[in-house]
């Protein structure tokens, strides 16, 4: 985990500065990652879900001179790296099996530089690399696999702009299979008439605490002297956020999903839960007080953080277009934080500044748009069922991926990826099949 951890902070083509481990949720939960490790296939699970191209190989499918010839390749690269799951015990270190990544290679005397995770136990030291080797070629007893390494490097697009899935939530794994396998079950087994009774049934049928599992995806910042200007950098990757909700508001899709949620009975649980998340002020809290916590890097900490007030603000300077922000003071003990939350939007009219709710409610990523893109990722085989011709057709023709700009394409595409790999880690594959998901 520590050895993805840092190769992702190192090759992170996302729009932050840092990237923060409490961000790496996808494939396993946190908690249960610090209490029992990750195998080799979740690690390569991890790296997949959070966008990075990745080649993994355990020793039993590649060979010393290979993995030479990758360490001298990506030692002299700032756009590759390696990963490598050794065990300990060939170091005669204390512990077992282990994540570290590679950071550099000495041709006279072969031997590599293992840059250590865990550095309060052992600074960066050279090995032998047959050594190494050697250390990567047991077996580990939890999966009955031997270990290997990993390359991984920056993809040619940078997915998940906007939204993201998350197994944070102890529900994730119900989610996911409905989604992968209980849809497509749903639409087989019912007589459709129309678009929106499909809607009704898949949506009524939603897990509890669904909108745990689809996120989108938050820019935290510090606030100092009061200052809630943006810079350049900022206002690029706003723009590029707002330009994925845009085109996802701009789909036929989209509209269908607006006339069904408004039209949704407040008696139905599921629907009515994802409604209630849609207003802005409702949310703010709980984001300004995580993102006060990973900026104090307590994000694990239990320490009480709480929100003494939020505001909603629509800045506007010169002939820049109006930005969202939401602006916190977070409280930990005697310490205070402010924060500001960059919020992407795609239309903003009217809106109003000051304290509390404004009309500036609905322009943010909301229920519309991740149900909307939700039902865009779900796997193509999913419609299939589907007995009306009519329908058939009318469906296809709304979530075909090959009609969607590309921004948008991107993010879906992703999107699809991670429920893939997610529904590997909950049926326990991802150790038997390391190659990346094909979509």
């Amino acid at each position: 985990m520590e050895g993805c951890n840092k190769a992702r902070k190192t090759l992170s083509g996302r729009p932050w500065r840092w990237f923060d481990e409490s961000m790496l949720d996808c494939c396993e939960p946190l908690e249960k990652v610090k209490e029992k490790g990750i195998s080799f296939g979740k690690l390569v699970c991890l790296a997949h879900c959070a966008g990075a191209k990745v080649e993994a190989f355990r020793t039993n499918q590649s060979t010393i001179d290979d993995f030479r010839k990758y360490i001298i390749r990506c030692s002299a690269s700032e756009d590759c790296h390696v990963i490598s799951s050794y065990h300990r015990g060939a170091f005669k270190q204390t512990g077992t099996g282990h994540f570290s990544p590679i950071g550099g290679y000495h041709a006279g005397r072969d031997m590599a530089l293992i840059l250590d995770v865990a550095r309060f136990k052992y600074p960066p030291h050279w090995v032998p690399l047959t050594l190494l080797w050697e250390a990567m070629d047991r077996v580990d007893d939890a999966t009955g696999q031997r270990r290997g390494f990993v390359l991984v490097s920056r993809p040619h697009r940078e997915p998940g702009l906007l939204y993201t899935l998350s197994c944070k939530h102890e529900n994730w794994v119900g989610i996911a299979k409905y989604l992968v396998d209980e849809v497509p079950k749903i639409v087989k087994s019912k007589d459709f008439k129309d678009f929106e009774e499909v809607l009704t049934v898949l949506f009524t049928s939603l897990p509890s605490n669904f909108g745990e599992f689809v996120k989108w995806v938050a820019e935290v910042r510090r606030r100092e002297d009061g200052d809630h200007s943006l810079s350049q950098e900022e206002k690029g990757r706003l723009a590029l956020k707002e330009e994925v909700l845009r085109q996802v508001q701009e789909t036929l899709l989209f509209k269908h999903v607006v006339t069904f949620l408004s039209s949704v009975n407040s008696c139905c649980r599921s629907m009515s839960v994802l409604v209630h998340k849609n207003e802005l002020p409702d949310i703010a809290e709980k984001v300004c007080c995580q993102g006060a916590r990973i900026l104090a890097g307590k994000f694990d900490s239990s320490e009480r953080f709480y929100c003494r007030e939020t505001c909603v603000k629509c800045l506007k300077a010169n002939s820049d277009k109006p930005v969202t922000l939401v602006s916190g003071t977070v409280v930990n003990g005697s310490i205070e934080q402010e924060v500001d939350v960059l919020v992407p939007s795609s239309q903003i009219g009217g809106c109003g500044c000051g304290c509390g709710p404004s009309n500036c409610i609905g322009i943010y990523p909301a229920g519309n748009d991740i149900l909307t893109v939700l039902i865009l990722a779900l796997p193509k085989e999913t419609w299939s069922g589907i007995r009306d011709e009519k329908l058939s057709r009318q469906i296809l023709g709304l979530v075909t991926t090959e009609n969607l700009p590309t921004l948008l394409q991107e993010e879906v595409l992703h999107l699809r990826r991670q429920l893939h790999i997610l529904r590997r880690c909950q049926e326990n594959k991802v150790d038997e099949d390391l190659a990346a998901p094909s979509i």
